[in-house]
């Protein structure tokens, strides 16, 4: 059922509708079948089918009739890197996350089996942890790339991790509690834990993203536990401030959030 709302566009709502239902199937589709699918007489949708046909965004058999899409959705979505569309999106929460509570924080994505960092907030305290933007790290031994992992299907776990010269490095013990730490990281939505890679600092990771639209990146404060600076922010505060900012970016890229 199509939720209703108060600024209503009928024909967009229409050619939207059956460029969505042409995604959806395997093969070139009747009018008729179309309108079905959709839930529409066939009749109302043959002008809406002939403007899409003719600005490109679908094609019609010669013989059959029948519609399927164009290129044009794939080529209109690659004039646009996602990823510049999500460093853009993501710059300016993070440096309010980072003058918030007084400590760095990064945006990280999955790339080749690890993790880059994507954009780097510095904390504008005179001493403060600083992750150079391109850098990668390894999926096992950082909180992005747990969380990243936590949100996987058991296959593409399974994927990432095969080959990997770290998780080959754990003993079969080490593997199997790493694994199991996985769902309980995806149920509670975030993961708070010391460093892994570096002493005296705690990471609080956050997921971008949701199941529907999938789990795109991940927000992660690095806290340095060893000066005492900010000791008034504990790491709730810092968890409640980054999951705030990770409703920001993904309003600012479309993401609705539950």
């Amino acid at each position: 059922m199509k939720t209703e709302n108060k600024y209503q566009a009928p024909a967009l709502d229409k050619g939207l509708d059956i460029l969505e239902y042409l995604s959806a199937q395997s093969i070139p589709q009747s009018q008729t079948e179309i309108g079905i699918g959709i839930d529409r007489n066939p009749n109302e949708i043959y002008r809406m089918l002939m403007s899409l046909e003719s600005r490109g965004y679908i094609l019609r058999d010669d013989v059959s009739g029948k519609y399927r899409l164009s290129l044009k959705l794939f080529y209109l979505s690659h004039r646009h890197s996602p990823i510049d569309e999500l460093i853009k999106a993501a710059k300016s929460p993070l440096e309010e996350l980072a003058n918030t509570i007084r400590e760095s924080c990064h945006l990280s994505i999955l790339y080749l089996n690890q993790v880059m960092v994507v954009v780097h907030a510095k904390s504008p305290e005179p001493i403060a942890l600083s992750i150079e933007e391109g850098n990668l790290f390894p999926l096992p031994l950082t909180a992005s790339g747990k969380v990243l992992l936590a949100y996987m299907e058991e296959k593409e776990q399974r994927n990432s991790l095969t080959a990997n010269e770290f998780y080959e490095n754990f003993t079969k013990a080490e593997q199997d509690h790493f694994l199991e730490s996985l769902p309980q990281i995806r149920k509670e939505g975030a993961y708070i834990r010391s460093s892994d890679l570096a002493e005296g600092v705690v990471d609080i990771a956050v997921p971008v993203g949701n199941v529907n639209s999938g789990i795109i990146a991940c927000v992660t404060v690095s806290r340095l536990t060893t000066i005492n600076i900010n000791k008034n922010i504990g790491n709730e505060v810092a968890l409640s401030e980054a999951r705030k900012c990770v409703k920001k970016i993904e309003e600012r890229i479309g993401i609705q959030t539950a």
